[in-house]
């Protein structure tokens, strides 16, 4: 992932995503501790340019083994993409606390993980799109895989080539230990749209 391409972002560009990414994760931890009531720690985020082929391999080092459930969900608007959430597997009794629940059903857990997922991408993206003074709307998220291994959670006809932002962030709650890795993943021709937004932002500090 050191190799340079032509659809990367420049070393000042990502210094700035870096930067407004970890404002974005501040932002996102107030508003899930006022959500859920407890401290959350949000990990630095890793920021890496990567072909899309290559996804897979890319969550299977950060999740490990281990199998995931996995929701998704498309942004548009000034930028695209889709965010990834994912969850160590096995879980759903820690979700179903963090909501309110005393259990939850095969049915409930997936509403759940739903209704997280869209908690967190919202939190986040919100708060990144906030700071570039970027309009961003979402759609409405879904189910992509449950109990699955990293390597089999996305198609293979949807690892299209091309290259594709990687922004993993984890988050891990104080009282619980939950935590989810939050995916972004963003076409190359939105590279130049997203380091246009970059540069302004630059120029304005």
């Amino acid at each position: 992932m050191t190799d340079i391409h032509p659809a990367d972002l420049s070393g000042d560009q990502r210094d700035a995503l870096q930067e407004i990414a970890n404002i974005g994760m501040g932002q996102a931890g107030a508003s899930i501790a006022k959500i859920w009531g407890e401290f959350v720690q949000l990990s630095v985020p890793c920021i890496a340019h990567l072909d899309r082929q290559n996804i897979p391999a890319m969550l299977a080092r950060f999740v490990g083994d281990e199998t995931v459930h996995a929701v998704r969900q498309a942004f548009h608007g000034q930028f695209r993409g889709e965010v990834i959430v994912v969850f160590s597997a096995g879980r759903g009794d820690q979700l179903a606390a963090l909501m309110g629940y005393d259990e939850a059903d095969s049915v409930e857990e997936q509403e759940l993980l739903l209704d997280v997922a869209n908690i967190l991408v919202g939190a986040c993206l919100g708060g990144i799109a906030e700071t570039l003074a970027a309009d961003i709307g979402f759609s409405a998220p879904s189910v992509m895989g449950l109990d699955v291994p990293p390597s089999q959670l996305i198609p293979p006809d949807e690892l299209v080539s091309g290259r594709a932002l990687f922004l993993k962030v984890r988050f891990t709650l104080e009282k619980k230990s939950f935590a989810s890795h939050l995916v972004v993943l963003m076409p190359a021709d939105e590279f130049a749209v997203l380091g246009a937004a970059l540069d302004k932002f630059i120029g304005a500090i």
